[in-house]
């Protein structure tokens, strides 16, 4: 029976949506595998980590019949990227195989039974339905994801915090020593909610999220989230536990602020980098009426300056900051211009975006 048939750049396209949650080592070696059920000529497919789960439906031609199996994602992935992507493969089942074919390749790939796939159990709760343009989800994501933990014995840092109330979405993300908040405004107003999204699922969305015209459909339970999108359904486990109160570590009224231009900071502090210790990625920044010093050294005892002339006349400061943190908050900054306010050399920096009250960017200083 021939699966489907199709042409490799849409058989692609359909596998990577789903397959990247996918772990090529797996306790259980079945999730390595994505779900394959056909009904006529419409083929669903389903990739699952036992917390995440994505499905798509795909119109794939190929028999009209009805057939499910699991077979192995990234392999098949691999296989398809090496065709033509205009070269029409076919995927028939043959017992406990099925059979790749493209051109005069022939691949026989083994699989395993789809009743043994373990599928998220879906949550009976969910709170009502309401979408947001998908472009503003993916701007917000991206505008705080880097400054998610990895790996943080705090779970609850370990991902991004979700707020929507009325007509605001703000999403935060904190690993301790720097915390980073976006807002947007939205035409509807939307429930209150207030959770916590894991890692995985933040950089999955930011990954499938479209920049073009097309809303995102969310719902929430008390332990999971539905997201449905451009024909995709996204079933998530939520992060349980308190995420910090995010107004107290945003500080308000610094004395001294500095707005200059975003990409010369930048370009400063990447040359800076160069020179600092891999261990510790420090700069001392040198603020002075009209001048700002970027300052590192290593353990080879190289050592990297550079200056830029600015538009200041508050109080001299000298302050320490991991470079790669000011790095990844600019990088991720469209804007022409940036606000850094300061207070002294031992508290933590504001970075904002002049008259723009959307993004917060603030980061802990550290001793040098």
């Amino acid at each position: 029976m021939i699966v489907l048939k199709a042409t490799q750049d849409k058989v692609l396209s359909v596998l990577q949506s789903v397959a990247g949650i996918v772990e090529r080592r797996h306790t259980l070696p079945i999730l390595a595998n994505v779900l394959l059920r056909k009904t006529g000529t419409s083929v669903q497919l389903t990739t699952s980590d036992l917390e995440i789960q994505i499905r798509t439906t795909a119109e794939l031609g190929g028999d009209t019949g009805n057939f499910t199996t699991t077979i192995g994602a990234r392999k098949l992935i691999d296989i398809l990227r090496t065709m033509p992507s205009d070269q029409t493969v076919s995927l028939e089942s043959s017992q406990s195989k099925v059979i790749l074919k493209g051109g005069k390749s022939k691949f026989t790939l083994q699989t395993m039974q789809a009743e043994d796939f373990p599928l998220v159990q879906e949550s009976a709760n969910f709170g009502p339905v309401f979408s947001v343009p998908q472009k503003t989800l993916k701007d917000l994501l991206s505008q705080v994801s880097f400054a998610m933990a990895v790996h943080d014995i705090r779970y609850y840092l370990n991902g991004s915090l979700f707020v929507a109330e009325g007509k605001q979405l703000s999403l935060v993300a904190t690993d301790g020593h720097r915390l980073a908040f976006a807002s947007a405004t939205l035409d509807v107003e939307v429930p209150k909610q207030e959770v916590i999204l894991p890692r995985k699922t933040v950089i999955e969305l930011q990954r499938l999220l479209s920049d073009a015209e097309g809303a995102i459909e969310m719902q929430f339970a008390n332990n999971q989230a539905k997201f449905t999108f451009d024909g995709m359904e996204f079933v998530t486990k939520l992060v349980e536990g308190k995420f910090p109160d995010y107004n107290r570590v945003i500080p308000k009224n610094h004395k001294n602020s500095i707005t200059l231009g975003r990409e010369a900071l930048l370009k400063t502090l990447q040359r800076t980098a160069i020179l600092t210790s891999d261990k510790f990625k420090g700069v001392r920044l040198n603020i002075d009426p009209g001048s700002l010093r970027v300052a590192s050294n290593n353990a080879e005892q190289e050592e990297a300056v550079d200056e830029l002339d600015i538009d200041y006349g508050g109080d001299s400061i000298e302050i320490g900051f991991n470079v790669t943190y000011l790095i990844d908050a600019l990088s991720n900054m469209g804007q022409d211009m940036v606000k850094v306010e300061l207070s002294d050399g031992n508290s933590s920096a504001l970075i904002t975006i002049p008259d723009n009250t959307t993004f917060k960017y603030v980061v802990m200083p550290m001793r040098i």
